[in-house]
């Protein structure tokens, strides 16, 4: 069984309550409510990181896309690889292959 480091009575109130959302306006409304514009944007540019960082492409590259910084590529990549498996699990539900031998 999985068991987290930020775990809580906050964060599992949290995490009830985004999974009560139903849809994609109800998330925009939900977050942008909650979260600045530049947090949900980190959030956001993290994805699509990860989403080129499976991709196989550089960090040169990822970084001219997103505008990521090097660092955060690079924990990005540390947490694809050696993390909770979280990106592994949302990049599987959205239907992006991943192939962890690789990594």
């Amino acid at each position: 069984m999985y068991s987290s480091k930020i775990k809580n009575e906050q964060t599992d109130g949290f995490f009830e309550a985004v999974l009560q959302l139903k849809n994609m306006e109800e998330c925009y409304r939900f977050f942008e409510d909650i979260c600045t514009v530049k947090e949900i944007q980190a959030i956001a540019q993290r994805l699509e990181v990860v989403k080129l960082l499976v991709q196989n492409k550089t960090y040169h590259e990822i970084e001219e896309e997103t505008g990521a910084s090097t660092a955060t590529i690079s924990r990005i990549n540390r947490s694809l690889n050696y993390g909770s498996d979280g990106y592994k699990l949302v990049l599987e539900r959205i239907g992006i292959k991943f192939d962890s031998k690789k990594k």
